[in-house]
């Protein structure tokens, strides 16, 4: 078999592996909204897609992975969005403007992300993890921010991280009380009145 006839078949595979993998996240939503994240086990998660447990572990390393996943290719979005907005923007401006991605996922997949919000706010060890990737998000967005403040660096890298934290603080609100409203209010409307009332 030649390279050109095993390039297709491995692609092939990497589509199936994401449908399969989007397929599981999609059933282990559905029983933690309905039972609760702590009561689903990952027996009945296999059980419900059709796979053994062994199976579930090759796509999601642990439970909590089904919702809050790896932070780390979303936080390059949202820094790219932050990078790209002009120089003359203010910089509160320029978090605001950073959470575009998110705006348009939650307009794309409301009800899958309505679901994802109501497990995570209902489970103490996923709002942790959450916590975990505003670390890593702010991690990301620290230099594209220091670079557009004045003064000394260390005093820049204070501003920048106080400045990201509260932009993020604002971005919880914003989706909490999008799920309060099951979405009947966009996300990007909550966002900026969040932004608005911290700046008061």
């Amino acid at each position: 078999m030649t390279e050109a006839t095993r390039a297709p078949a491995s692609g092939l595979r990497s589509v199936t592996r994401a449908s399969a993998r989007e397929h599981v996240a999609e059933q282990a939503l559905r029983l933690f909204d309905e039972r609760g994240f702590d009561q689903t086990t990952i027996e009945d998660i296999a059980s419900a897609v059709g796979m053994s447990t062994r199976s579930f572990f090759r796509y999601f390393p642990v439970k909590e992975d089904v919702v809050i996943g790896d932070p780390a290719p979303f936080g390059l979005l949202v820094r790219d969005a932050a990078q790209t907005r002009p120089t003359d923007e203010p910089v509160w401006q320029v978090l605001r403007n950073a959470f575009a991605p998110v705006e348009e996922s939650t307009a794309a997949g409301t009800a899958t992300g309505l679901r994802t919000m109501r497990v995570m706010m209902s489970t103490a060890s996923l709002r942790a993890r959450n916590l975990e990737k505003h670390i890593a998000w702010a991690a990301l967005l620290e230099p594209v921010i220091i670079d557009r403040l004045d003064g000394p660096e260390d005093s820049r890298a204070f501003r920048a991280q106080t400045l990201i934290h509260t932009a993020l603080a604002c971005l919880d609100v914003a989706l909490a009380e999008w799920t309060r409203r099951d979405g009947a209010t966009p996300v990007g409307e909550l966002l900026d009145r969040a932004f608005a009332t911290a700046r008061a």
